[in-house]
């Protein structure tokens, strides 16, 4: 069955973009916002008569042109259409009043990940509360989640609300940013004007464990470059929280975890005599590389490489989150002393005086669980698998599909 994204619909369907007729649309996108036949969304939608009068641009730019981490993108023109086109990572997170003027509706086409961590998802709640403030209108024209529905990881905790952790939820989610809004909506009391264009077709359990085979992958940011990525990223996202290079600089950027002064393969042997449970749906691979910018720089790594794909893939069974953890665990068993975490000069997403990892958990828990020499794995499962429970009934009836 072909699946029909949420932009797929809005096009196909004259009585979807009826609500639209005589109203000033803004489009908040990336290179990933594409049609079935990968026309961008803007185009798309200029063609079908929407009266399309701005553009926001979330991290990494609308055209997806900034690399790294922190790096802002600039306001600029449309070269082609003339309209204006708002960046929420630039000199703003959230929306300026004047943004919001220009617009009635906002359509939010978004290819997210999966994962609190991946920054659409508090741009859609930033989104959705400026457009309760200021009286307007906002639609999601939903798109897979990429990592499918198994939910993992522990709850962001109070006072740890970052740009890369909007609210208490797990680390991988579940849930697709259609869903994601109303949990929004719900969890913070919003009183806004909301829609979602859902999918056709979509099986989270079918072929694909959540991305639709027939559908080509692009990049919704530089660094995530295939399904594999989108899958592992759960777990190696926390690596940006560590010395270990997650592989930028490399073509297989968050799919692998180094260093040049470890040894790959006793780690893998390590993780699978520490908590061979935890290892189930991917395969572990050690590898050489050199990243050509970014950490290590230049020089050579040993590592190890998340598959998260092939006959061996099992959604269920694959625990991102779990498997990184386990690699940390792992080297801090085999070198007790080994500076794993970045120090609080690296200041993460623009955090100040806290530990890069512990912004990324959402707390500090997994950093004391590595760092606990007596510490066991179900030590570790004793933090999430509540928490994992918790949020599994939070968001049963939020699930469209």
């Amino acid at each position: 069955m072909t699946t029909l994204f949420g932009i797929d619909r809005l096009l196909a369907d004259p009585a979807l973009r009826k609500p639209l007729e005589g109203k000033r649309v803004a489009l908040l996108a990336h290179p990933a916002s594409v049609t079935a036949d990968l026309t961008h969304s803007l185009d798309a939608l200029v063609a079908a008569g929407v009266h399309v009068s701005a553009v926001f641009g979330p991290q990494h730019g609308v055209r997806g042109d900034l690399q790294d981490n922190m790096m802002e993108s600039p306001d600029f023109t449309d070269p082609t259409y003339g309209m204006p086109v708002f960046s929420l990572y630039g000199e703003v997170r959230r929306p300026s009043g004047q943004s919001m003027q220009t617009f009635d509706v906002m359509l939010v086409d978004l290819q997210d990940l999966g994962c609190r961590i991946y920054t659409y998802v508090t741009t859609l709640l930033y989104i959705l509360e400026a457009a309760a403030q200021h009286g307007k209108a906002v639609w999601v024209l939903d798109r897979p989640n990429p990592a499918g529905r198994p939910v993992e990881g522990t709850r962001l905790l109070p006072g740890w609300e970052s740009f890369v952790g909007a609210g208490p939820m797990v680390m991988r989610h579940g849930l697709t940013m259609g869903e994601m809004g109303h949990w929004f909506i719900r969890h913070f009391v919003l009183d806004v004007d909301y829609r979602v264009i859902e999918m056709e077709g979509w099986e989270p359990e079918g072929p694909g464990f959540g991305w639709p085979t027939e559908r080509v992958w692009i990049n919704p940011s530089p660094n995530a470059a295939n399904v594999n990525m989108a899958r592992a990223y759960a777990g190696t996202v926390m690596v940006e929280g560590a010395t270990l290079s997650e592989g930028r600089g490399t073509t297989r950027p968050l799919e692998l975890f180094g260093a040049p002064d470890i040894d790959a393969k006793a780690v893998i042997a390590e993780m699978q005599r520490l908590a061979p449970q935890w290892l189930g749906g991917c395969k572990l691979r050690d590898i050489w590389f050199q990243p050509t910018f970014h950490k290590h720089v230049g020089q050579l790594n040993n590592g190890v490489h998340i598959h998260a794909d092939g006959p061996w893939y099992d959604d269920d069974a694959f625990q991102p989150w779990r498997v990184q953890a386990l690699g940390f665990k792992a080297i801090r068993s085999l070198y007790p002393d080994y500076p794993i975490w970045r120090g609080k000069d690296f200041k993460y997403e623009y955090t100040d005086d806290v530990l890069a990892i512990d912004v990324i958990n959402g707390g500090p828990g997994l950093r004391l669980w590595v760092d606990d020499a007596g510490a066991a794995p179900g030590d570790l499962d004793a933090l999430a698998l509540p928490d994992e429970a918790g949020w599994r009934e939070e968001i049963a009836d939020l699930l469209i599909y």
